[in-house]
């Protein structure tokens, strides 16, 4: 904040809500620097007019808006400044909401590269001091609104409101072109890719590092909770085996991903 919106912030936290010329004889600044003032203020989330003529004014190119002092018989545009009513600061409660606004939006940006798609079901296993979804949702229907991100069905079989970066819609598109190829992937409990039994099929494995799922094509085919075997399916002897090895590597410093052909 510069120091001329500083000043018109002081003056209207020590005499609260006054009229633009009011603000003008008290800060004695030009009037073109108090209009200036006052969009940066507006902009910041600090300070509010009693009407939306105090916006129009705002947004209206200055050509087009009603000159100070305008003579009579001088065709004079419909918004002016001076036509704003009363100028006020927020009051903290909302300048507080400003703020909070942007921490929600670092952290649907932080899901987004952590998932690529993000749902209210996907949050399951999420840390409990996130926002509620209410929050997120005003956030992402806000992202998708500017293009940044879309909205839809991404995933079947999960109701409510879907978002996703253009790069995992992409993603999802390429992978459900692709054949089958029986690939194993074995990831760590702790990894953001432990989607059993939130998403997936099966009951959740917590997310402890020395816990495993292993994937075959997407899909849970057996996981190891607290040193347990569990199977999905019966594989054929030779990739239970595989899977078996893939699931028992505990030595210290082993990768969280694995993979097996």
């Amino acid at each position: 904040m510069n120091a001329k919106a500083q000043r018109i912030a002081d003056f209207l936290d020590a005499h609260g809500a006054s009229f633009f010329d009011e603000i003008v004889d008290a800060t004695r600044m030009l009037r073109t620097e108090v209009e200036e003032a006052l969009g940066e203020l507006v902009a910041s989330g600090l300070v509010t007019s009693d009407s939306f003529a105090g916006l129009r004014a705002l947004l209206t190119p200055s050509e087009k808006r009603k000159p100070f002092g305008g003579r009579r018989g001088h065709r004079r545009a419909m918004f002016g400044i001076e036509d704003a009513g009363r100028w006020s600061l927020r009051r903290r409660g909302h300048a507080q909401q400003v703020a909070d606004d942007g921490a929600v939006e670092s952290i649907v940006h932080a899901l987004l590269r952590r998932y690529g798609v993000v749902f209210w079901k996907m949050l399951q296993r999420e840390a409990a001091w996130l926002p509620p979804w209410r929050d997120l949702l005003h956030v992402l229907r806000r992202l998708e609104a500017r293009g940044d991100i879309r909205g839809g069905r991404f995933v079947a079989g999960v109701s409510g409101e879907q978002f996703a970066t253009p790069e995992a819609v992409k993603a999802l598109r390429d992978t459900r072109r692709q054949a089958m190829t029986g690939e194993l992937i074995a990831v760590s409990g702790a990894d953001p890719l432990n989607l059993a039994g939130v998403v997936l099929p099966g009951a959740k494995v917590p997310a402890l590092t020395g816990n495993r799922i292993v994937y075959r094509d997407g899909a849970t085919i057996a996981t190891l909770v607290s040193g347990e075997m569990r199977w999905m399916e019966s594989p054929d002897a030779e990739t239970a085996v595989r899977i078996e090895e893939l699931l028992q590597q505990r030595r210290a410093g082993s990768p969280l991903f694995a993979y097996l052909r």
